[in-house]
């Protein structure tokens, strides 16, 4: 049998190189961005799976709903040895925008560097380790792999994955599966790995006010026309209480397990000034994976600086909610329009319309595939098991791989800590446990034919 600690050790170096070439890719799926770099990295991520001995390697793509051509995937296939399970590795390869520029501790976010062991670079945690942390597995194994292989690395995620359903059922027969790992989450802490076992969902709309057909000088008419704006701020600040709970009435909200997470651990991983209070009411644990947020995105009005003295006739917001567990994502975005709606005192004209919805999902993490992933963490962290926990960010189309794929076994895992800020500034990967990462992959197909 191969000595996989030593066979993934030896890997590693050449899986960093390549880990950081892809980083240099800037994939960003988002519109006006250069789609051009997103099929740069599905190329890319299609040559190392070849190079890894992945037999049979496409790049495959269809439309959204709405007709929009969908972002490239790749998938590749290697299949069981008589009697063994198959297993479905999947990962993203396109990445958030790179944000503010000025908040990086480096010139380029689309460069690694490396400082106190950790890698800095957009994607570098989000989801490009995902991928490396699949290939190096596969290296690993080299000509030996004990199970069938599919990897299925996806190339819009960030953007909302908008046709990948329809893509998973085009490939349903080829992305069939007896176990499917989901390498696009975290763990507990440094040094304490984790399974995920449910997630929220996700709703976000835009809310449009019009008060007037143009603006007016805000001292001739103040005091008598309102203005779109005052209307906007007036209906987001009444998606809270004082406490700082959601107060749009009709939402889930359901327990989380029993973990303790520490305030000062997350004021710590939070980045909060000093004298910021939480919000919300209940445990730490249940305000994060378990209860409903509601966070404005953005919002369309004149900037402060160029702002004119007038009373504005137009305004509009995104809005974010994301859904606890046992939530249905059309039912909470009938909830937030009709709260919304509600709110408008002044009789403004008040639009709200869905930009994208996804559905929460719990996942029943017992059965010998989820012991095979449990023993394999335990292995890779030296004797420590994993927990069970929640995560309050959003990955939809697991509830998707769930119904198409009944009978198999999804395990969320990932290669983020507490301090990976994905979707950050200086979003980072803890070298370490990215070698526990690969190792612990590597050891669970291993373990699934035990």
């Amino acid at each position: 049998m191969i000595d996989l600690h030593a066979a993934v050790e030896a890997v590693l170096p050449g899986v960093r190189a390549d880990l950081e070439r892809l980083v240099r890719i800037p994939s960003v799926a988002f519109p006006g961005f250069d789609h051009s770099h997103v099929r740069d990295s599905a190329d890319a991520v299609a040559e190392l799976l070849r190079g890894a001995g992945m037999p049979d390697v496409r790049i495959v793509s269809t439309t959204a709903p709405d007709g929009t051509p969908g972002q490239p995937a790749v998938i590749a296939r290697k299949p069981a040895p008589e009697g063994a399970p198959t297993v479905l590795l999947y990962a993203h390869h396109d990445v958030q925008p790179a944000g503010d520029l000025t908040a990086w501790e480096q010139d380029d976010p689309f460069q690694v560097v490396e400082r106190n062991g950790r890698l800095y670079g957009r994607g570098v945690a989000d989801d490009k380790a995902g991928v490396m942390a699949h290939i190096a597995a596969v290296r690993a194994w080299g000509e030996d792999l004990p199970v069938g292989l599919t990897i299925f690395v996806e190339g819009e995620e960030e953007y909302g994955s908008a046709s990948l359903e329809k893509l998973i059922e085009e490939y349903r027969d080829e992305l069939a599966a007896d176990v499917i790992v989901i390498a696009d989450s975290g763990n507990w802490d440094i040094g304490h790995p984790a399974l995920t076992t449910s997630l929220r969902g996700i709703v976000n709309a835009y809310v449009e006010v019009r008060t007037s057909t143009h603006a007016v000088h805000s001292g001739m008419f103040g005091g008598t026309v309102p203005d779109a704006l005052t209307i906007l701020c007036r209906l987001l600040a009444s998606l809270h209480d004082d406490n700082g709970d959601v107060a749009i009435p009709g939402l889930v909200s359901t327990e989380a397990s029993p973990l303790d997470y520490p305030e000062e651990r997350l004021r710590t991983e939070a980045g909060m000034l000093d004298g910021v209070e939480f919000i919300g009411t209940g445990r730490i644990v249940e305000r994060m994976w378990t209860k409903p947020t509601a966070t404005v995105l953005g919002i369309d009005a004149p900037g402060a600086q160029e702002s004119a003295n007038a009373l504005q006739p137009y305004a509009r917001a995104k809005v974010s909610v994301r859904i606890a567990p046992g939530e249905k994502d059309m039912d909470a975005y009938a909830a937030l329009k009709a709260h919304l709606e509600s709110q408008n005192a002044w009789g403004a004209q008040v639009t709200v319309s869905l930009d994208q919805g996804g559905n929460p999902c719990v996942i029943d993490a017992t059965g010998p595939s989820y012991d095979a992933a449990r023993d394999a963490f335990a292995e890779a962290w030296d004797g420590v098991r994993p927990v069970d926990i929640g995560v309050g960010g959003s990955i939809p189309f697991i509830a998707t791989f769930q119904e198409l794929f009944p009978n198999a076994a999804v395990l969320v895992t990932g290669v983020e800590d507490p301090d990976a800020r994905a979707h950050g500034p200086n979003e980072s990967l803890h070298l370490g446990e990215f070698a526990r990462v690969c190792l612990a992959e590597a050891l669970l197909l291993r373990n699934l034919v035990k």
